[in-house]
């Protein structure tokens, strides 16, 4: 699962998901001390999903803990743009008085 994938999952379904990849590195570890594993790098993308699914519900807590409400990324740009073009006003206003 990709990460947007993980992020699009609510609460509920974000704990199952996490129950089926740990069930699943699980059944990848008996396999491949049995043998049975072809592609050992199944454990290594199941154990990245568990993190990724770790990281978003860690996240949810933390803003839920603090009311914290994440700001979209357009958001930011366009104070960002705002910001710069304020700070150019200002500095044509100081050189006007001058």
């Amino acid at each position: 699962m990709r990460i947007n994938e993980v992020r699009e999952l609510n609460g509920k379904e974000l704990q199952q998901e996490l129950n089926e990849q740990e069930r699943s590195l699980m059944n990848l570890r008996f396999r491949m001390a049995t043998l049975q594993l072809s592609d050992s790098n199944q454990i290594m993308g199941t154990r990245r999903t568990i993190a990724r699914i770790r990281t978003v519900m860690r996240e949810r807590q933390i803003v839920a803990q603090y009311n914290l409400i994440p700001s979209p990324p357009e958001t930011v740009a366009q104070d960002e743009a705002d910001t710069a073009s304020a700070a150019k006003v200002d500095s044509t206003k100081e050189e006007v008085e001058e």
